[in-house]
């Protein structure tokens, strides 16, 4: 799986190297990169056409290192959205499916300004896993997307904001953020192997 960054923390952050090594001790071979602005410290997005083409020469390397693989793709936020509009473009070779950790379907109280127009041109599986206090869309928003979607499934988690913690309060019930992301791991591997096994009609 090959895994891109959100807009406001790159491939170091604590997520995503919790996340390569998680999948990593899930038998999923990860890799990880930078968008060009994140790699030469602007806090500004580069435009979608560099965000897309730095996605597309993404996937060319991991199609040489992972080699025989099955290939996933998706990301954190906007790292997942642009990992979207690659695969609807249906241009860049065969991937196994796509993984979206918070898909950000709109800016934060604007929920007009949507972000969905190309998901149903996506021919692949895909997996949702939002949160239901997400401010850029909650997984109820997701949820009502599904039936404009061909091979789509939403793993919700519930009182998840944009970062998958819970509130407050829930974190001082329960000791800490949770869900954890180990568990969201969990997830997205149980996913993604039931997608190869799907394919390969085992």
């Amino acid at each position: 799986m090959v895994v891109a960054h959100g807009a406001g923390a790159g491939q170091k952050s604590q997520f995503m190297v919790r996340t390569a090594e998680g999948l990593a001790r899930r038998d999923v071979a990860a890799a990880t990169f930078d968008f060009p602005y994140m790699a030469e410290g602007r806090k500004i997005p580069d435009r979608p056409p560099v965000l897309e083409a730095t996605w597309r020469a993404a996937l060319e390397r991991a199609r040489t290192e992972f080699r025989g693989l099955p290939l996933f793709i998706g990301g954190k936020s906007m790292g997942g959205r642009i990992a979207s509009q690659v695969a609807a473009r249906r241009n860049v070779g065969a991937l196994a499916g796509l993984v979206f950790l918070g898909y950000p379907l709109h800016p934060p109280a604007n929920p007009a300004q949507r972000r969905d127009q190309h998901l149903p041109d996506i021919a692949e599986p895909v997996l949702f896993v939002q949160g239901s206090r997400d401010t850029f869309g909650t997984a109820g928003e997701i949820r009502d997307l599904l039936p404009r979607l061909s091979r789509a499934t939403l793993h919700e988690i519930t009182g998840g904001d944009h970062s998958f913690k819970g509130s407050a309060q829930q974190r001082a019930s329960r000791g800490g953020p949770d869900p954890t992301l180990d568990g969201i791991l969990d997830v997205v591997t149980t996913w993604m192997k039931s997608v190869v096994r799907a394919r390969d009609g085992a």
